[in-house]
């Protein structure tokens, strides 16, 4: 095996790692929903609104690590955001008022988190042009292993040192993980001076869109608001599932791990439609996977027992993580290398602010409700949306975008 390439494994190992434990601690707000809920009296959509905050300066913060990682690279933007995420875990334990969760769980943990995935999709992508849909499904494959360890691990830790010591424990082993992991990246020189050769040989344009030319352009919007309304619609369903079962009469630490089962099969999604896409195309292989999200999602209004929560829980799975890392591809294929950082982390900055808003959504439903069945509806017919906007997705035409 090439050195180059045996450096970019390395650097696809540390980038899984990276993710699987800063995207498993963002899905782990919904393990600490009932027990905040019940130890301080705050109402699920006051905590739910520490998840929309969460998820919007995460994806505000991903459009500026993009734009720090094209330029001065990715392991000083990650190092940065592994300080902070761990400094908000250990923050959160000492809360005393809603404001402050909103403060340390939203605002410094989202930062930190920030840092870290559309720099390292990027680089991943870089590392292995001639598979880039691969590399961006291991990447993202970090999301639902987090999911699947951190979920019922981080019960676990409530039910023996309850939920204050539980932040301190996660923010320790975010310090320990993440830091070490961001010494092992380093830049995808001779994979990009490979890519960029084999690309003057079939004789590509040379000049790059700016990022402004890029926002005048309708891709940048369909690629965005489709990932925007496919964020909507599953996160809603992935936060509130944890309460949703208890709600149901499953025990609490059953309940964790059937959210742990739909991040075990979203690695499955991840991987496999990574590879898919490598060999039928990025944009039907996304219109399948949001298809399957959104026909999946009313089912959960049927599922009230334990078991069948776990049989759709891994189904889901395969659906929402299977559309994950293609949103990456085709912003590549349509904005080419150089601004890929930038308008890639435009694109995620949307669908942050998808995530936050499903999640937010579903505490208010339920707290006007007293049920979640309004969430599940809405979520469909939100999920319905992203399938046409994917659908209204052209072929790439880089030629006009770099005059537009």
């Amino acid at each position: 095996m090439a050195r180059w390439r045996r450096d970019g494994w390395i650097v696809l190992g540390a980038a899984f790692v990276i993710i699987m434990l800063s995207i498993g601690t963002l899905f782990t707000l919904g393990v600490f929903l009932d027990p905040i809920e019940k130890d301080m009296g705050w109402s699920r959509s006051t905590i739910g609104g520490v998840g929309l905050l969460n998820w919007f300066v995460m994806g505000l913060g991903g459009v500026v690590a993009g734009y720090l990682s094209d330029r001065y690279g990715t392991r000083g933007v990650v190092l940065v955001g592994g300080v902070v995420l761990g400094l908000g875990l250990v923050a959160a334990s000492q809360v005393r008022q809603a404001w402050q969760l909103y403060a340390t769980l939203g605002l410094l943990v989202g930062a930190g988190v920030s840092a870290f995935y559309v720099p390292l999709t990027v680089l991943a992508v870089k590392w292995f042009d001639d598979r880039r849909g691969l590399a961006a499904g291991i990447v993202s494959a970090g999301n639902g292993f987090g999911i699947l360890v951190l979920s019922p691990l981080s019960r676990w830790l409530i039910n023996h040192f309850e939920w204050r010591m539980a932040l301190v424990l996660l923010g320790d082993i975010a310090w320990l993980v993440v830091i070490p992991s961001a010494l092992l990246l380093r830049p995808a020189t001779a994979a990009v001076d490979r890519s960029r050769s084999a690309a003057a040989e079939r004789g590509s344009p040379g000049a790059q869109p700016t990022m402004w030319q890029v926002l005048r352009t309708w891709p940048i919007w369909a690629i965005a608001l489709t990932h925007f309304a496919c964020c909507a619609a599953h996160s809603g369903p992935l936060f509130h599932l944890v309460s949703h079962a208890i709600d149901q009469g499953v025990a609490s630490m059953v309940a964790a791990t059937i959210l742990g089962a739909s991040g075990l099969s979203s690695i499955a999604g991840r991987l496999g439609t990574g590879a898919i896409a490598d060999r039928l195309g990025a944009k039907r292989t996304l219109i399948a996977m949001l298809a399957l999200q959104a026909a999946l999602i009313p089912v959960y209004l049927l599922a009230t027992t334990a078991g069948s929560l776990w049989a759709l829980s891994l189904v889901f799975g395969l659906a929402y993580g299977g559309v994950m890392p293609l949103y990456a591809v085709i912003t590549r294929e349509y904005f080419g290398e150089a601004v890929m950082g930038t308008a890639y982390g435009w694109v995620f900055f949307i669908s942050c602010i998808g995530m936050g808003l499903g999640s937010f959504a579903g505490g208010v439903i339920h707290d006007a409700l007293g049920t979640y069945r309004g969430l599940f509806a809405g979520s469909f017919a939100v999920a319905a949306m992203g399938v046409v906007l994917g659908l209204t997705l052209r072929p790439p035409r880089p030629a006009r975008l770099g005059t537009a």
